[in-house]
C-alpha cells in the first residue's frame, strides 16, 4: 500500500530517542528495581482543589461539546493569566484551547510552514521538535548552544543561521533539557532578528512557572512589538502536575488564532468542558502545592550536585528553571548514549542520553528531578560508582 511522505519523514524521529527509557520499563515490568530519572512526569500530587473542580463540573453536566477554540470561560481565564504576565490587556480571542503542548506545537507548525521552510532550533532541544517541524515538510536547522556558557542563546549564531528559507525560530525557556532560562535581553535580541527577517517566534513555555533562584521568566510575548509574530504554546501538565489532563493552549495574536482554528478543527473539535473549567481555575488560583513542587525540584537538583561532586569526569550545575538537570559526562571519555546505557546495565539507573536532544547534547545525560531526595542521593552514588570504574 502507498503512504504519505509524512510517514517516511517521521520514520526515524519517534520512539528511538527513548530507547533506554523503554528498555528500563521493560526490565521494571519483569520485576527489577530501577531508579527512573528519564521522563519528566511529575511525581508529586497535583492540587486536589483542581481535581475537585473537574469532578464537580463533570457531575454538573459539563460533558457536551465545547467550542472549537475552547469555551469562553477558559479563554477568559487564559486572558487574565497573560494580562498579568505581560502587563498589558490580552483578550480571550488570542487563545485556542488544545489537548496539551504537543498538540499545540504540532498544529502551529502545520499553520505556518510550507514544505522546505526552515525552522531554527536551539540545540539541545526537546526530543519531539524535529518531528513537529518535519511532519508538514519543514526543515529543522540546529543552532548550537555552548554547554560551557550554560546553554544560553548565541545571538550571532542565530543571525548567521537565517537564510531566505527560514520561517521561524523555536524557543523553549525554561529549557527542556538544559534548564536554561533566557533573559529578557536575549529574547529581545532574538526578537530583533525575527523582525529584521520577518520570522515567526514559536515559544514553548510549559515550564514558565518553575523558575529557580534569582532568575526571572521572560517571554517574547511580553514585548508589545513582538506580539504579532510570537506564538506561545503551553499547558498545565508540568506547572500543576496534571499531564494526564492534556490541557494546553496556543496564545498569539487574534489574527493568528483565527487562521489556526481551521487547522485544529481538522484534528479535533473542542475539548472536554469540565477540564476547561479546571484549567481556568488552575490559572487564576495560587496553590501552595505548586510552590512546594518547584522547591522540591531545586532541592533534588542540589542533592544530585552534591552527590556527584567527586565523580571522576562528571560535572553539572544547578538548573535555572524547569524540572531537569544536565549531567556533563564528557570527562569520562564516553558519549552520553554510552554512559546512559552502562548506567542502566550496571547500576539500574534510567536516564536520557543528551544525544536524544540534538548534537550539542552529546556527552551529557538529562536527569529528571522526579524522585525524592533519598532516591536522588542513591542515584548520585551509583553515577559516581560507574564514573569511578571508567
Amino acid at each position: 500500500m502507498r503512504y504519505a511522505s509524512t510517514v517516511s519523514r517521521l520514520e526515524h524521529l519517534g520512539s528511538a530517542k527513548w530507547a533506554i527509557h523503554i528498555a528500563g520499563k521493560r526490565r521494571a515490568a519483569n520485576g527489577e528495581k530501577l531508579i527512573f530519572l528519564s521522563i519528566g512526569e511529575p511525581d508529586l500530587p497535583p492540587p486536589m482543589a483542581i481535581i475537585d473542580v473537574a469532578d464537580r463540573q463533570m457531575r454538573a453536566g459539563r460533558l457536551r461539546y465545547s467550542a472549537g477554540r475552547g469555551d469562553l470561560s477558559v479563554r477568559e481565564g487564559l486572558a487574565s493569566y497573560y494580562t498579568r504576565q505581560t502587563g498589558r490587556d490580552i483578550s480571550a480571542d488570542q487563545f485556542l484551547f488544545l489537548p496539551g503542548t504537543q498538540a499545540a506545537l504540532a498544529s502551529t507548525m502545520m499553520a505556518i510552514l510550507e514544505p522546505g521552510d526552515e525552522v531554527l532550533l536551539l540545540d539541545p532541544y526537546y526530543a519531539t521538535y524535529e518531528a513537529v517541524v518535519t511532519a508538514p515538510g519543514g526543515v529543522p536547522v540546529p543552532v548550537p548552544l555552548d554547554p560551557d556558557r550554560g546553554f544560553h542563546p548565541d545571538i550571532a549564531a542565530i543571525e548567521k543561521a537565517v537564510t531566505s528559507r527560514t520561517k521561524a525560530i523555536l524557543l523553549n525557556s525554561p529549557s527542556n533539557p538544559t534548564g536554561a532560562v533566557f533573559t529578557a535581553a536575549e529574547n529581545r535580541a532574538i526578537g530583533e532578528i525575527a523582525k529584521k527577517h520577518d520570522l515567526w517566534i514559536v515559544s514553548d513555555e510549559v515550564y514558565a512557572s518553575m523558575i529557580h533562584g534569582n532568575h526571572v521568566f521572560h517571554s517574547p510575548f511580553c514585548e508589545k512589538d513582538l506580539e504579532e509574530r510570537t506564538i506561545v504554546v503551553s499547558s498545565i501538565s508540568k506547572s500543576h502536575a496534571l499531564p494526564g489532563f492534556r490541557c494546553g493552549w496556543v496564545a498569539g495574536s487574534a489574527e493568528f488564532c483565527n487562521h489556526l482554528l481551521p487547522v485544529t478543527e481538522t484534528q479535533l473539535f473542542g475539548s472536554q468542558p469540565f477540564l476547561e473549567d479546571a484549567t481556568a481555575f488552575a490559572l487564576t488560583t495560587h496553590f501552595d502545592e505548586t510552590d512546594a513542587m518547584k522547591n522540591a525540584y531545586l532541592a533534588r537538583a542540589r542533592v544530585l550536585m552534591e552527590g556527584v561532586k567527586g565523580a571522576k569526569g562528571v560535572t553539572t550545575h544547578l538548573p535555572e528553571g524547569g524540572m531537569f538537570l544536565m549531567l556533563d559526562v564528557r570527562g569520562t571519555g564516553l558519549t552520553g548514549e554510552a554512559f546512559a546505557r552502562r548506567l542502566l546495565d550496571e547500576e539500574d539507573v534510567v536516564t536520557m542520553p543528551g544525544e536524544s536532544f540534538g548534537a550539542r547534547g552529546a556527552g551529557h545525560l538529562r536527569v529528571a528531578l522526579t524522585v525524592d531526595e533519598a532516591t536522588m542521593a542513591e542515584a548520585a552514588r551509583r553515577i559516581t560508582r560507574l564514573a569511578g570504574r571508567l
